[in-house]
């Protein structure tokens, strides 16, 4: 009996397009995100990252064009196969989303007591064996309240593992933490990724540290893919749009002000009726 082979990218975005109400997020944007690999989604904040996290896990539905799980358009999918999906994807969350009321053994533990049914024993040695794999076996019994920032962002990272998932996301893992704490986690995820043979997506400002974990990246602007290829690919671009992004320059393509009337709509009437005011007053004294 012959297997289907799976196919080379575990996610595929074909000519998406998305908004919030007539506000245009994502405009005809299309890319894959290779299996087996470290994929860095990139680009100016309010670009579009985390919204492609949420249409991979189905939160949204795109306004035209397809998003791919595994060939598969997700827009199709009803309400049982989409819980499947999700159960195939890992998420670490911005600052770890820890559940403060359960200690680091619990945290870890819940994704597998409520999509298995996994004897406690059972899920005793998988929750020690992720907790072990980012270095915090010996914090099981912690509250979320004493631990570090960065400790808290490992166990958020062993509880997207639990379920053993095809794709891990990560939206904003390096955010707020020191050097060492930052170097830790990007190691992990890149060891782990290797490891376990996950497929990762990382949503990240941090270019060098995401840039040097990073198989492949992904620079989203104004709505549209700016880039994508190699790290040193990204880098070596002369589009005046990724120059900009990777010198962290102020001036380039990507807008400063969001837009808005003409200054003339906003300001002229009233500029013009406050100066003949000013001179008035300025008559009188």
């Amino acid at each position: 009996m012959n297997t289907p082979s799976l196919s080379p990218n575990i996610v595929e975005f074909k000519h998406v397009s998305f908004g919030y109400g007539q506000r245009l997020i994502l405009d005809d944007v299309s890319f894959q995100i290779p299996r087996g690999k470290v994929t860095a989604l990139m680009g100016a904040s309010g670009g579009g990252k985390t919204t492609v996290l949420r249409l991979v896990a189905g939160q949204y539905t795109v306004n035209s064009g397809q998003a791919l799980w595994n060939q598969q358009n997700i827009a199709d999918f009803d309400q049982a196969k989409l819980y499947a999906a999700r159960r195939q994807m890992g998420m670490l969350y911005q600052f770890g989303a820890l559940f403060t009321d359960l200690n680091i053994f619990d945290n870890v533990a819940f994704p597998l007591r409520e999509h298995t049914n996994l004897s406690e024993s059972m899920i005793r040695d998988i929750v020690l064996m992720k907790l072990q794999a980012v270095g915090l076996r010996g914090a099981r019994d912690l509250a979320p309240s004493e631990i570090s920032g960065g400790m808290a962002r490992r166990v958020a990272l062993a509880r997207a593992i639990a379920l053993d998932p095809q794709l891990v996301m990560y939206d904003e893992p390096f955010a707020g933490l020191d050097p060492i704490s930052l170097g830790t986690a990007a190691r992990l995820i890149r060891e782990l990724n290797d490891a376990l043979g996950l497929t990762s997506i990382i949503v990240s400002h941090d270019l060098d540290e995401t840039f040097h974990i990073a198989d492949q990246v992904i620079i989203l602007a104004n709505g549209r893919l700016a880039a994508s290829g190699t790290p040193s690919e990204v880098r070596q671009s002369t589009d005046p749009l990724v120059h900009q992004f990777v010198s962290a320059s102020p001036e380039g393509p990507v807008r400063f002000h969001y837009p808005s009337k003409s200054l003339q709509e906003d300001f002229g009437p009233r500029g013009v009726h406050e100066s003949s005011k000013s001179q008035s007053l300025g008559g009188r004294a």
